[in-house]
């Protein structure tokens, strides 16, 4: 994980922040990735160039730029290995990549949502591990918390942990929960009617 906080803090940066739309019609072009234990720079972006989508800072509820981070999945994770992929024990462990490994991207990442390093925002999978989100310049961005905030805990973790035991339990398919994270995290779980 690495902390970042947007130039100026939350309230000084509405020029970096875009209000989200209300809904959403299409889905991301969710990417197919393998890269266990490592980060694919499966794209280059410029400086600047991604913009954050404010729902409620708040509530902590803020989008990556669709443009910028569209999300991405490893294709080794399907429906029909989930119980020996993200439904074990340690799946994530073994497929997260070494924060050296990482810190590159990290950096990169800060710059080009135009943010700097702090000690309440994540660096965070879009389409989480626990998802079998994959390890990709198109999954990973940095995700302010709510105002306030003194960690890294943010809401969109309630969120991935709810759908993991949805997925897991066979409530939800593995698709859809990929599906309705990138698509909008706020309101995936309204969508799956969990």
């Amino acid at each position: 994980m690495l902390a970042v906080a947007l130039l100026g803090g939350l309230g000084a940066t509405a020029d970096v922040l875009v209000p989200a739309p209300a809904a959403q019609a299409a889905a991301p072009g969710l990417r197919s990735v393998h890269a266990p234990g490592t980060v694919s720079a499966d794209e280059r972006l410029r400086a600047g160039q991604c913009h954050l989508r404010l729902v409620n800072g708040k509530l902590g509820q803020y989008l990556p730029d669709g443009r910028c981070t569209p999300g991405a999945f490893d294709p080794a994770v399907t429906q029909a290995n989930i119980g020996s992929t993200i439904c074990r024990t340690g799946y994530s462990t073994k497929v997260r990549p070494s924060s050296y490994l990482t810190s590159k991207f990290k950096t990169a990442s800060l710059a080009q949502y135009g943010l700097r390093s702090n000690t309440t925002t994540e660096y965070d999978h879009l389409v989480s591990l626990e998802l079998g989100g994959a390890n990709s310049v198109s999954n990973l961005w940095p995700e302010p918390n709510k105002a306030g905030a003194r960690g890294t805990t943010n809401p969109k973790d309630a969120v991935e942990n709810t759908l993991h035991r949805a997925v897991c339990s066979r409530r939800v398919s593995l698709g859809a929960a990929q599906h309705a994270i990138a698509v909008n995290w706020v309101t995936a779980l309204r969508a799956l009617h969990l």
